[in-house]
């Protein structure tokens, strides 16, 4: 891509995203909608707990479970290519 189909491109995307930030009304946000009833909000405990540590505690609940549960028995590295293990060669000189 050259410099002036580059120059295009990125003149066209920030258009549009000056456009679209123009025509958004953020006024509409202000005023409820019907059967909108919003609870009390969360504190930051309550925010981190839900949207951080959850996510995190779910996700090591998940791994911990797979390696757990994991039945394979064959744990080591496979050797690439067709080398044979030291002991052998050296038994063979």
């Amino acid at each position: 891509m050259d410099k002036k189909n580059a120059l295009r491109a990125g003149a066209l995307a920030a258009g549009t995203t000056l456009m679209m930030l123009l025509l958004s009304s953020p006024a509409l946000a202000v005023t409820r909608d019907d059967g909108d009833d919003p609870g009390p909000g969360l504190s930051v405990i309550e925010t981190l707990g839900l949207y951080v540590l959850a996510p995190i505690g779910i996700f090591l609940l998940i791994a911990g479970l797979v390696w757990v549960l994991d039945g394979s028995t064959d744990r080591a590295p496979k050797a690439k290519g067709k080398a044979q293990p030291k002991a052998k060669a050296d038994a063979k000189a």
